[in-house]
């Protein structure tokens, strides 16, 4: 039985309230399908760059854009009325200048009806979240290993490991609530790190990858359900075999097709129906 009975939206301000009360539960989604099946165990939903990759078939997230979160964004908050929904800003849509950040944020609050954004970067991007929320843009940022860094990262490499990475995983975390974010994604960091941060700063610490000891974690949804393909990622549990189920009914499906069991007459229109 679902805890979210006849409530309203989750807001910014009722996430961050949650910090020391309890955990946060947080998963992604860019169909309207998906989100209203997850609307109701969920405290917020992200509408992930990830989206490229597990929906589109690319090989990173860097070509997404944010006319495309948008659209995404929009079909997630026409299958939802609980969860709180959260835009990822894409690569090349926030760094140029405070500016620029303003306009793609604003753009995914109005035309595709986010709650707030997230954004990628520590202490280099605090003044830009500094700016977006002094104009009324929440913002959640996003720390440790960073997808729209992979280049300069050299590959997808956890965090924290070592004493100079853990260090500068600590400021970006410290720059960012400075700045004003609600909360902070710790990706692929180092535990003790991320748990050292989660009792550290004064905002929500949400772990992919990370620690138990975070505000609250999140997953990309077909990972957790067992849609993304055999290999599944060490910070992942799955909960599921969607992927095997799917192919068993589509089997069964095209085997009725071929053998002409479907449709049946039950299934078509100007039929009478069969009496016994």
């Amino acid at each position: 039985m679902s805890i979210h009975q006849n409530v309203k939206r989750m807001t910014v301000p009722q996430l961050r309230a949650c910090k020391g009360q309890r955990k946060i539960a947080s998963l992604t989604a860019h169909s309207s399908v998906f989100a209203s099946l997850l609307d109701e165990y969920l405290d917020f939903i992200l509408i992930g760059d990830s989206t490229a990759m597990v929906a589109y078939g690319l090989p990173n997230t860097l070509s997404f854009t944010v006319e495309q979160v948008a659209a995404h964004t929009a079909a997630v908050v026409r299958g939802t009325k609980h969860a709180c929904v959260i835009a990822d800003m894409p690569f090349g849509s926030y760094q140029r200048s405070p500016e620029q950040a303003f306009e793609s944020a604003a753009f995914l609050l109005a035309q595709g009806g986010a709650d707030a954004v997230k954004l990628e970067g520590g202490e280099v991007m605090a003044p830009t979240i500094a700016f977006l929320v002094k104009r009324g843009i929440p913002v959640l940022a996003h720390v440790g290993l960073m997808p729209q860094h992979v280049n300069t990262m050299g590959g997808y490499k956890a965090q924290g490991l070592d004493d100079e990475t853990a260090a500068q995983v600590k400021r970006d975390a410290m720059a960012v609530a400075q700045a004003g974010a609600f909360g902070v994604v710790l990706e692929g960091v180092a535990e003790q790190v991320a748990a050292q941060i989660t009792a550290e700063v004064n905002i929500l610490t949400i772990g992919i990858g990370a620690s138990a000891a975070c505000d609250g974690q999140i997953l990309v949804t077909e990972d957790m359900l067992g849609l993304n393909g055999a290999q599944v990622p060490r910070f992942v549990k799955r909960y599921a075999d969607l992927a095997g189920d799917v192919k068993k009914a589509v089997e069964r499906y095209a085997d009725d097709v071929r053998a002409g069991s479907f449709p049946e007459s039950s299934h078509c229109f100007g039929v009478k129906p069969k009496t016994k």
